[in-house]
């Protein structure tokens, strides 16, 4: 006993405030969330303790569910994590293509591409409104203008005031922001991958398209995955671009994280609450299996 506890004592001891401050600023707060998700506190005397609150279990799940605000909130954020995945991986992946071939003036190439990852969403945000307002014809402005100045009227559109796909027009400034993020990850694993591979299977007769079919793309395989993740978290939780572009109160861009900003600001903690609570899910379906997978990995390493 005392031997096992001169063995785990001091790594205890040392790790300890983390653990402490972790339980209680992150999976304290957590609970405390879905125990206010189960209250029926909307008004803001509850929140204040001059009116009574109840348990009313699951129900705000349930109500919230079943809302179409609510629902077309959930249908934007699909749009919009799908259009962002889809921009950031296809246009990430071609810029380190291009970047792992033999390119004059590859760090400046590889600055500009990384450039807007230094910006924040809400400075970006600012720009991007002015480049996506709707106004079209004689009051066009921002890239509406720019395609009535080179004669492609027909691509100009209402942007992100499009009720049914206007949440798409805000991906469009996060993929600009995040494929640099992505490039970055692959232009590490085509660096990674050894140039014995490369010669071996030219030497055996490889096209360039079986070269990057059985060789290469198989060894991208866990890049890909991982900016899959990462990018795809993020998705789920955007806010802040949303905010600076768009406002709370407008339909066609709201998603979850909106709406929860709404539902605290107006003091329906409960509503607020069960909101956090299902993006809490959403991201462990996508995150958890990830480092379930990676750790089978590990162990069979």
């Amino acid at each position: 006993m005392i031997h096992s506890a001169r063995r785990w004592g001091p790594p205890l001891l040392l790790v300890a405030p983390s653990l402490i401050l972790v339980g209680v600023f992150v999976y304290g707060l957590i609970a405390i969330n879905f125990s206010t998700s189960t209250t029926d506190m909307h008004k803001a005397a509850q929140s204040t303790g001059q009116a009574p609150v109840s348990r009313v279990g699951f129900q705000n799940y349930l109500d919230l569910l079943a809302s179409p605000e609510f629902q077309h909130s959930l249908l934007n954020l699909l749009i919009y994590t799908v259009v962002f995945l889809v921009g950031t991986m296809v246009i990430g992946f071609v810029w380190a293509w291009l970047l792992d071939k033999p390119v004059k003036g590859e760090g400046f190439f590889r600055a500009v591409y990384l450039f807007p990852m230094a910006v924040s969403f809400i400075a970006s945000g600012v720009v991007w409104r002015w480049l996506l307002n709707s106004n079209q014809d004689e009051k066009a402005s921002g890239l509406n203008r720019l395609f009535q100045m080179i004669g492609l009227d027909a691509l100009q559109n209402n942007w992100w005031n499009n009720v049914t796909f206007g949440i798409a027009a805000i991906a469009i400034p996060a993929i600009w922001q995040l494929s640099g993020y992505v490039m970055a990850l692959f232009l590490a694993g085509f660096r990674g991958i050894p140039e014995e591979l490369r010669e071996a299977a030219r030497i055996d007769g490889a096209s360039e398209w079986k070269l990057y079919r059985y060789v290469l793309f198989p060894q991208l395989t866990p890049i890909a995955l991982s900016a899959l993740i990462i990018v795809g978290h993020m998705s789920l939780k955007a806010f802040d671009l949303i905010m600076s572009i768009s406002k709370p109160s407008n339909y066609q861009t709201k998603v979850p994280a909106v709406d929860m900003y709404v539902f605290k600001s107006s003091f329906d903690y409960a509503n607020a609450a069960a909101v956090g609570a299902i993006l809490l899910i959403i991201v462990a379906l996508v995150i958890v299996p990830y480092l379930i997978s990676l750790n089978r990995k590990e162990k069979i390493r």
